[in-house]
């Protein structure tokens, strides 16, 4: 797989996925972000997507890539 991809979120959820908000996500709606892992499937990745628009686009990362992501984050 290459690194990152973009699909149609609904997609994904056609796929079987369980969509996660990031609690980092406030309540007022804005800044929502979802994460959804596909990793058992044939996408063997995870999806992000804008939690707003759960119809829109969403990417398709490696594993590898979004640990790397998530821990970067955590540790700056």
């Amino acid at each position: 797989m290459t690194q990152i991809r973009t699909h149609m979120a609904p997609e994904f959820t056609d796929a079987g996925a369980r969509w996660y908000k990031s609690s980092y996500s406030d309540g007022a709606g804005n800044n929502c972000v979802e994460v959804a892992d596909l990793t058992g499937t044939a996408y063997a990745g995870v999806a992000i997507r804008d939690s707003k628009d759960p119809h829109g686009p969403a990417l398709l990362v490696d594993p590898a890539l979004f640990i790397a992501f998530v821990q970067g984050i955590r540790y700056s």
